[in-house]
């Protein structure tokens, strides 16, 4: 450790403003010296990573550099990043996936092989496939990656279910921004674009017996549970069978019929809109959901933010568990997607509303995901 080092190091809990700590770093950098920046950030994890929820300071100057070696083009500053949160005193699993989205934003794919021969630990390395792979990078035509991507080694990961390659439901995923200052993310909430106002009209609806389990619950969650475990929201997640099959008519008028805690009190012709919506739709909001997290959050990054998408995909859409990703697509395609919203007090309005309705392939089962979330 410098001098240097050691002094920004015992003076960090006391500075007012860390902006001179950021100007150095990034001075530093453009001047060929990222050795510097990672050190300082090991030596910053060893002194303080521990009281992270309590010094600012310490957390404002490691994400930036952090950021600053993570997005800053170069593969001197690749090697570093890789150094810096694969340290001792750094390694953490959410630190790892940070890490991947940083570097998969900013880096060609060739630049990022390094990781898989060098400095990287397992977590980081199974992130970063799959944060290329969101990016439309084909994994296995790096022989660097490759090797790694395509060794069953890994495959006990649970990243190792995803697919290679980007299936059609996926489509173009919403991926963040990232820069040395910040990042910025899209919000595809709210219903479908081609939404009717849905008429609650007295239709036949067939007899339904609610069957959700708690295995089922958290699966239809898994893209949401973010937003009520570390932010405001509220979830929920609901299954149904039903005695006749359900026809598309008799959606809008049995879905507040089933006493769900978010469309209590709708009101009938205004403030509740139902609209059949391809799984295409649906996969891009449970994405960005687990992705980029709720008001209060960041989410889970782009490779586990994938896996929480298709969990949800295969619960809403009733496959058998352990089936591969393709069958699951399959299932999927199969079913009939509803996007819906409604003006009740249950959500908040702000800008993370979520609901999604699916009914099987036979139409004698329903599943229901409702999110919310509030700054």
């Amino acid at each position: 450790m410098t001098d240097r080092v050691q002094e920004i190091v015992t003076k960090l809990p006391g500075l007012s403003s860390v902006t001179d700590v950021w100007k150095e770093a990034g001075r530093r950098l453009a001047r060929g010296d990222a050795t510097f920046v990672a050190d300082l950030g090991i030596a910053l994890a060893g002194a303080y990573s521990s009281d992270s929820r309590r010094i600012r300071q310490y957390r404002s100057v490691f994400d930036h550099l952090l950021r600053l070696l993570a997005t800053t083009p170069g593969s001197g500053n690749v090697a570093q990043a890789l150094r810096m949160v694969s340290s001792a005193e750094v390694a953490d699993g959410q630190v790892d996936r940070y890490a991947a989205s940083l570097l998969a934003s900013s880096h060609p794919a060739e630049e990022l092989a390094v990781a898989f021969s060098g400095e990287a630990s397992e977590e980081l390395r199974a992130c970063l496939v799959h944060e290329l792979v969101l990016r439309g990078v084909g994994v296995l035509e790096i022989p660097g990656i490759a090797r790694w991507a395509a060794s069953p080694h890994w495959r006990h990961h649970p990243l190792g279910w995803l697919p290679l390659t980007l299936s059609e439901v996926e489509g173009q995923p919403d991926l963040p921004s990232h820069g040395v200052r910040g990042s910025s993310c899209s919000m595809p909430y709210g219903p479908p674009e081609n939404r009717d106002v849905a008429v609650v009209a007295a239709v036949h609806v067939p007899s339904v017996e609610e069957t959700t389990t708690e295995t089922a619950a958290m699966g239809i969650s898994a893209a949401v549970a973010n937003w009520a475990e570390e932010s405001n929201g509220r979830i929920e997640a609901r299954v149904f069978e039903l005695v006749d099959p359900l026809k598309d008519e008799s959606v809008p008028g049995l879905l507040p019929a089933l006493g769900l805690e978010c469309l209590e009190g709708v009101r009938k012709k205004t403030g509740f809109s139902v609209a059949v919506c391809p799984p295409e739709w649906a996969w891009r909001l449970l994405f960005a959901a687990a992705s980029t997290g709720g008001a209060y959050n960041f989410g889970v990054r782009g490779a586990y933010g994938r896996l929480a998408a298709w969990q949800a995909l295969a619960h809403l859409s009733g496959a058998v568990a352990g089936e591969p990703a393709e069958a699951v697509e399959a299932r999927a395609r199969a079913c009939t997607w509803y996007g819906f919203s409604a003006g009740t007090e249950w959500f908040e309005h702000v800008a993370w509303d979520l609901g999604l309705a699916v009914v099987s392939p036979e139409r004698r089962r329903l599943a229901v995901l409702a999110a919310t979330d509030t700054d």
